[in-house]
């Protein structure tokens, strides 16, 4: 596994540095022979030290972040959740009969675009302060929603596979999941 380690508001040592690649290289078994890059952003707020990891294979990206009073507790916390995802997510591939379905994942899928209030605006408008693009791969519900806890969002776009249509499937408060269908 390739490593892009960096650090906002924190000068990365390299005890810090070898202590991450040490934690991320167990996760290089999951990946079958690929080389994937992980991208670890190491920064200090407000006493809390934050690791953000993100890994983009071929087929599935894989995200998590975790915080706590210690950088190098908040990296193993930040690796143990990366490991219980691709577990789970190779758990269920195996247990499908259309593996090569999943395999197709894209490698970057957007946040939530980011608005302001328009109360805080004097005209009222609404201020679009990000946009992300992408190219839609067709898949059904189920995968759409494996790739959304993958990701840890609250909501996923989609193209459906069996309609050809855009979707969105989102978590809902009760902890189950509902899909918008256009007519």
């Amino acid at each position: 596994m390739r490593y892009v380690i960096r650090g906002n508001n924190l000068k990365v040592t390299d005890a810090l540095r070898e202590h991450t690649r040490k934690k991320l290289g167990r996760l290089g078994k999951y990946f079958d022979g690929e080389k994937p890059r992980a991208n670890v952003v190491l920064s200090v707020v407000k006493d809390q030290h934050r690791v953000e990891v993100t890994i983009p294979a071929p087929g599935l990206l894989v995200r998590a972040e975790e915080s706590s009073e210690d950088m190098y507790a908040s990296v193993d916390l930040v690796v143990e959740k990366l490991e219980r995802q691709i577990r789970k997510y190779k758990t269920r591939i195996n247990r499908k009969p259309r593996q090569d379905a999943f395999r197709q994942f894209r490698e970057s899928f957007p946040d939530a675009v980011s608005l302001r209030d328009p109360a805080d605006d004097e005209e009222g408008d609404v201020k679009i302060v990000r946009t992300k693009r992408f190219s839609l791969k067709p898949m059904d519900a189920e995968e759409a929603a494996m790739q959304m806890e993958l990701l840890g969002h609250n909501f996923f776009v989609f193209t459906n596979a069996a309609t050809e249509q855009i979707n969105v499937i989102y978590k809902r408060r009760d902890g189950k999941f509902g899909l918008i269908e256009p007519e």
